[in-house]
């Protein structure tokens, strides 16, 4: 469903299904980043029959927990963001009727992910207390081409040692044993894994190709804090089968549609 609504404060949105109806997010028409299949990857990496708390850094409209939070009856999220009207469209989204099911299990904070110590805990952060953190960073390279639009910008484009810091407030207010998720570009897997170095461990890198034999365009890295496991790669999700348009790949639409997970 797509329809145009005015919700407080925030000009022309759309109401969009995902998980094939399970849930629907509140979302600015124009002008600020829109929830892809991104968000349903990284949810995807919190393993099956998950019944903790996660944290969604980075949560824009709240794709990310919100896809946790169908798929996984028994967990619990906070979502932090730090635009406002991204904030406001997460909190729109929750009194919809059609997310009864999920509305009671998720708090929506405005808060910087960037913050370090009182500062952080200050801004809502806790520590040592959540089960699982996902995170949607800001990846592109500042470098690349950048829409002219701010508050897609804001949403796509990383500031400097922006994997360091958002690597630190996940450890910081995760428990000992949690996981941890965040999504990003294939170039900046160097930089992913010298921020997790001395935090996590039993880190498993997802490739995400377009379809074959394309290079990937996206990593999904997860990990265990305080963990000793040694890094493994997994197979490569492919989205699309080659020569068959912009059709999903059947593990493609399991894992964006909340059947499948993206783990090993």
């Amino acid at each position: 469903m797509k329809s145009l609504v005015l919700a407080d404060g925030l000009g022309e949105t759309t109401i969009d299904a995902f998980h094939r109806g399970r849930f629907y997010l509140v979302q600015l028409a124009d002008g600020a980043h829109r929830a892809g299949i991104d968000s349903a990857l990284l949810a995807a990496t919190v393993p099956e029959e998950f019944s903790g708390t996660v944290a969604d850094l980075g949560a824009g409209a709240g794709a990310g927990a919100f896809s946790v939070l169908d798929r996984c009856p028994g967990a619990r999220a906070i979502l932090y963001e730090r635009a406002i009207p991204m904030v406001k469209c997460a909190r729109a989204s929750l009194t919809l009727p059609e997310n009864e099911h999920i509305a009671f299990r998720a708090t929506v904070t405005e808060a910087d992910v960037a913050l370090d110590g009182r500062a952080r805990e200050i801004a809502g952060f806790p520590r040592d207390h959540f089960d699982w953190v996902i995170a949607n960073p800001p990846f592109n390279d500042p470098r690349d081409r950048a829409t002219p639009k701010a508050g897609k910008a804001q949403a796509h484009v990383m500031d400097d040692k922006l994997f360091e810091r958002w690597t630190k407030t996940a450890c910081a207010i995760s428990r000992p044993g949690a996981g941890f998720s965040i999504i990003a570009r294939p170039q900046s897997l160097p930089e992913v894994c010298v921020a997790m170095a001395g935090r996590y461990g039993a880190i498993t890198v997802f490739p995400i190709l377009p379809r074959p034999p394309k290079p990937a365009i996206r990593i999904v890295v997860s990990a265990i804090k305080g963990s000793r496991r040694q890094m493994q790669v997994a197979p490569p999700l492919i989205l699309h089968e080659e020569g068959r348009g912009t059709s999903f790949t059947a593990r493609a639409d399991a894992i964006t549609n909340g059947r499948a997970t993206l783990t090993l």
